[in-house]
């Protein structure tokens, strides 16, 4: 369903704005009819917003996979334009080094929580403060671009710190997704997510796969 009221004028004061802040004719033209072609999607005559043409941006320069790692600002963005469609956001995090299907079963049972799933993993200096100098096994741009690859992945950010609580904020998810190996009591930002009301769920973890199960496989040789 389309309303093209306001196109017209999206795409005037778009240009504008661009021509003003000394934007090339060529991109402003580009940017004008992205954003008219977001607001042609709402119904009656309805302002763009930044985090909408951002968003609208972002996917339509980026391949499909590849687009979906982001930063954080690019990632609010991106909350911000579900959250404008009624979706609902599910947040989880790791280490993903070596991604396995305990890992892939995980996400897909985290995704059917809630209407997009985010993923953030830990950058490859906080991997290695939290499991020691030999880890990570895979660097942070590989650990990112195979879980963007994965259907059930809506977006992947890396954060620096030892834990995700400053993304977990910022992004402030509906449902907060760890694996059973936590208790609810001990997850990273439990107490954040009770203050405005979203939920944290506990999914139970595939049996018989590990990251640490897989290097240990490895170094004796094993393949089966």
């Amino acid at each position: 369903m389309f309303d093209v009221s306001g196109a017209g004028d999206t795409v005037i004061g778009t240009l504008a704005a661009c021509l003003a802040s000394r934007v090339p004719i060529e991109q402003a033209a580009q940017l004008a009819n992205l954003a008219a072609g977001v607001v042609v999607g709402k119904v009656g005559t309805v302002p763009i917003q930044r985090h909408e043409l951002l968003a609208e941006l972002s996917s339509d320069l980026a391949p499909q996979a590849q687009g979906k790692i982001v930063t954080q600002e690019e990632l609010l963005a991106r909350v911000g334009a579900w959250r404008a469609q009624g979706e609902s956001i599910v947040f989880t995090n790791g280490c993903f080094d070596l991604l396995h299907l305990g890992h892939v079963g995980l996400l897909e049972a985290a995704r059917r929580e809630g209407s997009r799933l985010v993923v953030a993993i830990n950058s490859d200096a906080s991997v290695r403060r939290l499991k020691g100098t030999s880890r990570p096994v895979l660097r942070e741009g590989e650990r990112s671009r195979l879980l963007a690859a994965l259907e059930a992945v809506d977006a992947v950010v890396v954060f620096e710190e030892d834990t995700p609580l400053e993304c977990i904020v910022a992004v402030r998810p509906d449902v907060l997704v760890k694996g059973g190996d936590y208790a609810e009591s001990d997850v990273v930002g439990r107490r954040e997510m009770l203050a405005w009301n979203g939920r944290v769920k506990i999914l139970p973890l595939v049996e018989g796969f590990s990251t640490s199960g897989l290097i240990a496989r490895m170094a004796a040789g094993k393949t089966d």
